[in-house]
């Protein structure tokens, strides 16, 4: 099928670029630059010029497309405003997208995060929260996902925190990048809060599955590993970078502090046997023995 991709150039969007195009899709993907355009056709895919924000680019590439899906979100937790931004603009997109595709019967796949439930892991089942720094999102995909009572084939793939390829990616990706920064690996509170993770090329897989099979209405969890302990994944960043490790306070890590606080494990078994989805690349802490000092 013809597939319109938002956020095809990032680390997950690649790899699910080249994920579809090595399974018979035909991808069009919304390109900033020259750079963000050569890196769709390195992936077998076309470009739009555009962003994100630019919602005549996006509804029209929409039209245009047998299947959409969307990944981009602008990374910007600097502040508790520019996070609200971002929110806001990914909003607006969704919404053009799914006011676009009404009745046509055509799948939206959108990106979502695994919710956290207190004392277990979640699960597919789980509601979204729809409170908090991130809650917007959370919002946003709900209703999205009732588009599936107005003739879209909508779904919903969960990331977890942590997506990762090659030691980057996710909130280990921050933790890495902020280790470098402070001269310190740093966790927060003990470190028992779990994080769950899966490596970007798994993800896409997830990502493909859902495009073509998935039935209206459905979330999906791209989750390999349940939960990594955050200091245990502090210390593979320490050690590889030759840096202490050690507790830090929430506040360091910016307006998303409380979230990076919270034991968030996350099971993906309904997914694994209803979408015949299997893990097969490496689990987060291996991919961390990547990084290089």
């Amino acid at each position: 099928m013809q597939v319109f991709i938002t956020g095809g150039t990032g680390l997950v969007g690649t790899a699910v670029v080249h994920e579809l195009t090595t399974h018979g899709h035909h991808v069009t993907g919304l390109a900033r630059s020259d750079r963000a355009a050569a890196v769709l056709a390195e992936q077998g895919a076309e470009s739009i010029r555009g962003d994100l924000g630019e919602l005549d680019a996006v509804r029209r590439a929409a039209a245009d497309a047998d299947g959409v899906v969307h990944l981009a979100f602008r990374n910007d937790f600097g502040s508790a405003g520019a996070l609200a931004a971002a929110i806001a603009e990914e909003t607006a997109a969704i919404e053009t997208i799914g006011a676009t595709l009404r009745g046509t019967g055509k799948p939206f796949v959108v990106v979502s995060g695994t919710p956290w439930i207190a004392g277990r892991a979640s699960t597919e089942a789980d509601p979204l929260p729809v409170d908090g720094p991130v809650g917007g999102r959370g919002r946003t995909v709900q209703a999205a996902l009732g588009l599936a009572q107005h003739g879209v084939r909508v779904s919903a793939v969960r990331l977890p925190r942590t997506v990762h390829a090659d030691g980057r990616g996710g909130f280990a990706g921050l933790l890495t990048g902020m280790a470098r920064d402070a001269g310190v690996s740093g966790y927060p509170g003990d470190g028992t809060q779990r994080w769950p993770a899966v490596h970007a090329r798994d993800a896409a897989v997830l990502f493909r599955l859902a495009l073509e099979a998935a039935p209206a209405g459905t979330a999906w969890h791209a989750v390999a590993d349940e939960g990594d302990a955050v200091r245990d994944i502090a210390a593979v960043i320490g050690r590889r970078l030759g840096l202490p490790v050690e507790s830090v306070p929430a506040e360091r890590f910016g307006p998303i502090g409380p979230v990076f606080a919270m034991d968030q494990p996350a099971s993906s078994a309904h997914t694994r046997a209803e979408l015949g989805w299997e893990p097969s690349h490496p689990s987060l802490l291996a991919d961390l023995e990547r990084l290089e000092p």
